[in-house]
């Protein structure tokens, strides 16, 4: 399923390049971490598919709003993937927990389980270097949001030992 949902995360994203890339390396992170981290195979497919999509708004967010500001980025994704996913026809539980996480995966006082917290942690990992993260501003989101073992274990080993 993830191979498709990849699929058509391209089409969407079309030549965007970069787009496309962030969405690769945050699924790169997210399975690295969640192969390590969950037993569930249920969750690691929801954390492959939510690491693709999380980022799917982000160009109707700049149509609608100018912006691809986080919460931007929530109120529009969860349509787009509720449409591709349903497309593919993923199950609708699998389906409302996707969309739950990218319509919130800007809101860290949401997260709610690991699938989430996974996707956050491998967000972070690629935003801390495409954002060029000061190395402050690393360690504190490696105390407050970090909660993963492995997690911690890649943001210190890439940014902070």
């Amino acid at each position: 399923m993830q191979n498709r949902v990849m699929g058509a995360m391209i089409a969407c994203f079309g030549h965007d390049v970069r787009r496309i890339n962030h969405a690769l390396k945050v699924h790169a992170f997210a399975d690295l971490i969640a192969c390590r981290e969950v037993d569930d195979t249920w969750t690691r497919e929801i954390v492959g598919i939510t690491a693709l999509l999380h980022d799917i708004g982000i160009h109707e967010a700049e149509k609608k709003y100018h912006s691809t500001a986080g919460k931007f980025q929530e109120i529009e994704g969860p349509p787009i993937a509720r449409k591709i996913l349903s497309d593919l026809m993923v199950p609708e539980k699998s389906i409302d927990r996707v969309c739950f996480i990218i319509g919130n995966h800007h809101s860290y006082t949401k997260i709610d389980g690991i699938d989430f917290q996974i996707l956050v942690e491998a967000d972070l990992l690629v935003n801390s270097y495409e954002d060029e993260m000061k190395q402050d501003v690393v360690e504190s989101v490696c105390e407050k949001v970090f909660r993963t073992k492995t997690g911690k274990s890649l943001l210190r080993s890439m940014y902070l030992d």
